[in-house]
């Protein structure tokens, strides 16, 4: 697509993305998903030009860390650099912000005070930080009620949307970009670290947008959240394309273009207003054949393997394949800017506005 094809296409958008929350893939059309990945695949190309370096000029974006992170941090430091802009990092803990236990400021009052000082608002609050299953979903859904700027998940419990982006962003310089038909296998992997559902659900969603086949494979006992099974098996059936669940740590692969082997706790995981971490990581470390190895993948077709990181090597995947030739983990990894750089532009900039 050339340029001046890219742009006609993004300013056609514009209007409905200024301003537009992300909080899930799902809540975004294909074609605003699409103009995102094009747009982010050109300002790789166009890295360390002048082209987008001033799309966020005197603007700042905040960063709120529930929980830390390697690539989630500087990746969204970096993209607001690149831009122009200026990513603040803040600790919650740091802040007066009301909780169950303490008294502070609202989710209203600091959302509408932030929306005075910055551009857009991330928020990560992961599986530990949370003493049910959907709290943090429903601290952004909050957030983004009463905020005046876009409100970006940086990962929270339920859904990690620029992951998401980011690994179609992966399959499509190395499987091409026409998708459909493709075999996703989301396939579970044994390891010590009890990860949540964010990144595997948000992989299923945006998969089966795409028109992907889906196999979701993890011994039983390991189900996902039944309405994001529903909601992938309707985008699926409306694609006309696959949806599968299986519990064959083997079988899983056959035919596979995408593996994807990542751990995630089970449902019993919170139970009385606690997340039982230890207990998950035991239970989870006794299904020792739940490995991603180079045996398996022979039985794809060729696939790439993918895996959000940080990995749990030994464990959830051999470093044979984490580390092998099929492996495209660190593209992945760096998408992750690109794609934060094209959702940051299409929905907290004017550079669109001021070029029509």
């Amino acid at each position: 697509m050339t340029s001046t094809v890219l742009k006609e296409k993004i300013l056609g958008l514009f209007e409905g993305m200024r301003g537009k929350s992300l909080i899930t893939t799902q809540d975004w059309s294909l074609d605003e998903l699409i103009a995102t990945l094009e747009l982010a695949e050109d300002m790789q190309k166009y890295r360390f030009t002048d082209k987008y370096a001033y799309i966020l000029k005197d603007r700042s974006f905040m960063m709120f860390f529930y929980n830390p992170s390697v690539r989630t941090r500087q990746s969204f430091e970096v993209a607001a650099t690149e831009l122009g802009g200026h990513a603040l990092f803040l600790e919650p803990k740091s802040m007066r912000l009301k909780t169950a236990k303490t008294a502070g400021e609202t989710v209203e009052d600091a959302a509408k005070v932030m929306s005075r000082y910055a551009c857009g608002i991330g928020i990560r609050i992961l599986e530990d930080k949370v003493s049910c299953y959907g709290q943090g979903e429903e601290l952004l859904r909050e957030y983004a009620k009463w905020s005046e700027v876009p409100i970006v998940s940086m990962a929270h419990d339920t859904f990690h949307p620029c992951q998401g982006l980011a690994d179609v962003m992966g399959y499509r310089k190395h499987i091409g970009k026409n998708l459909k038909g493709k075999k996703l296998l989301q396939v579970w992997g044994h390891g010590a670290l009890c990860r949540s559902w964010c990144s595997v659900q948000e992989s299923l969603l945006i998969g089966s947008r795409f028109g992907m086949d889906v196999t979701v494979a993890s011994p039983p006992g390991y189900d996902l959240d039944p309405k994001v099974i529903e909601m992938t098996k309707k985008n699926c059936s409306l694609n006309g394309s696959k949806f599968e669940i299986s519990h064959d740590p083997v079988e899983c692969y056959d035919d596979a273009d995408i593996v994807y082997s990542r751990n995630w706790m089970s449902p019993n995981a919170y139970r009385d207003g606690e997340y039982h971490k230890q207990e998950e990581i035991e239970k989870a470390m006794k299904h020792t054949d739940w490995i991603c190895d180079a045996q398996k993948m022979k039985h794809t077709n060729n696939a790439v393997f993918i895996h959000p990181m940080p990995i749990d090597r030994g464990n959830e995947v051999t470093d044979e394949v984490a580390s092998g030739k099929r492996s495209i983990i660190y593209d992945v990894a760096e998408d992750r800017l690109h794609v934060q750089k094209a959702v940051m532009a299409l929905t907290m900039s004017k550079f669109f506005a001021d070029n029509r």
